[in-house]
């Protein structure tokens, strides 16, 4: 991976598991200097044990040093009890990046007095591989650089979206937060009627995900729109054109899921906080 610029000259990750350890790597494929990271995490895995004495990180470092940046990753149930912690780490000119789910900015500077310049994301699962879509937001005081640094933190996990309004997070995180999980019920439906269909159910499991895998893998290489891509297999009076109707009835799939995304949305404004 060639070098991503704007990424801050020293940063300090809080939390280190799946996510805040595949975001440590592209961050350091994209040129992050190892010799100013710091990585605080209660539980470090042997990859990140591994990692940290192989490039020279500092891994849980007795004095952590106020870095430019402060990317916090631990699970938000976590967040009461380390934030007393995190003081330290926070100057006036630090930029903190969350992807805690649900902890609203201003939940963040309750908990971090010091911290001004916040930016909230809302990463997905794919995120991990560096496939991933997050929604962020910015509080008033992030300056234009600052808000290029958090979006060179953000997108070595993928594809980022800067929303004017917090708000909109809880509809990204009943699209994309949540969304992985309908497409891999998607698969495991696929290849339930599979086997209704009378295919075995192990050939059925492995044609529906390579399908959602391929269909996805397509429309990421096409610019062509998913509509324009649905039309392009649809033979008028064909097979697909059978299933579509049944699908895209009046009570298909997307009713279904305009009432799914509802649900998430309000249930993430339920939690947030």
């Amino acid at each position: 991976m060639s070098e991503t610029p704007n990424l801050p000259a020293s940063l300090t990750l809080v939390g280190a598991g799946k996510m805040g350890g595949a975001m440590l790597a592209g961050w350091l494929a994209g040129g992050l200097d190892p010799r100013r990271t710091a990585i605080v995490e209660a539980a470090p895995s042997p990859e990140i044990v591994e990692l940290c004495a192989a490039r020279g990180l500092a891994l849980n470092p007795a004095a952590p040093p106020v870095s430019e940046a402060v990317v916090l990753a631990i699970k938000p149930q976590g967040l009461a009890a380390t934030a007393p912690d995190l003081g330290p780490l926070i100057g006036p000119d630090t930029l903190v990046v969350s992807i805690l789910a649900g902890k609203t900015i201003a939940d963040l500077k309750a908990r971090l007095p010091g911290a001004r310049a916040v930016v909230r994301a809302m990463p997905n699962l794919p995120a991990s591989i560096g496939r991933g879509a997050t929604g962020a937001a910015a509080s008033p005081e992030v300056t234009p650089r600052q808000r290029d640094r958090a979006d060179a933190l953000l997108r070595a996990a993928g594809l980022v979206e800067w929303l004017d309004d917090e708000a909109l997070i809880d509809a990204v995180t009943a699209v994309s937060g949540s969304g992985p999980a309908y497409v891999f019920l998607l698969a495991e439906a696929l290849a339930e009627a599979g086997v209704s269909a009378g295919l075995p159910a192990e050939i059925a499991a492995r044609l529906a995900r390579a399908t959602v895998a391929g269909a996805g893998a397509l429309l990421d290489a096409e610019a062509t729109e998913a509509a324009q891509l649905r039309r392009n297999v649809t033979s008028p009076g064909g097979t697909t054109a059978a299933a579509l109707d049944v699908l895209m009835r009046a009570d298909g799939m997307p009713a279904l899921l305009r009432e799914a995304v509802a649900a998430a949305k309000r249930r993430a404004g339920e939690l947030a906080g």
